[in-house]
């Protein structure tokens, strides 16, 4: 899996919060009844709302890898727009594209 640099080193910097971190991801997923792809492709919701493109890029391809098909992420995109906006949802839209080309 792609890992980011600066996300390499914080987790090297920091290895006891990182660790921390990564085991409450794993208790919020386990915390409900939804399953990986659900989470991922609401997550990718979340990154697009906060206009992130790393997450955005991150949660494209966690949930390709969970089993989301292409069209389902562009959906999750497309359904940001009455929310985030028509920018803000084609600036997500360029970097999921650019996922989705990889893969």
């Amino acid at each position: 899996m792609y890992l980011p640099e600066i996300y390499q080193k914080f987790s090297a910097t920091f290895p006891e919060v990182f660790k921390i971190y990564q085991d409450l991801g794993k208790h919020i997923r386990d915390a409900g009844p939804l399953d990986t792809k659900t989470q991922d492709l609401i997550r990718l919701g979340i990154a697009i709302g906060g206009n992130s493109k790393g997450a955005v890029m991150s949660h494209t391809r966690k949930a390709i890898e969970s089993g989301a098909t292409k069209e389902e992420v562009r959906h999750a995109v497309l359904l940001a727009m009455p929310t985030t906006g028509f920018p803000n949802m084609v600036a997500a839209f360029g970097w999921v594209e650019s996922v989705l080309e990889k893969n």
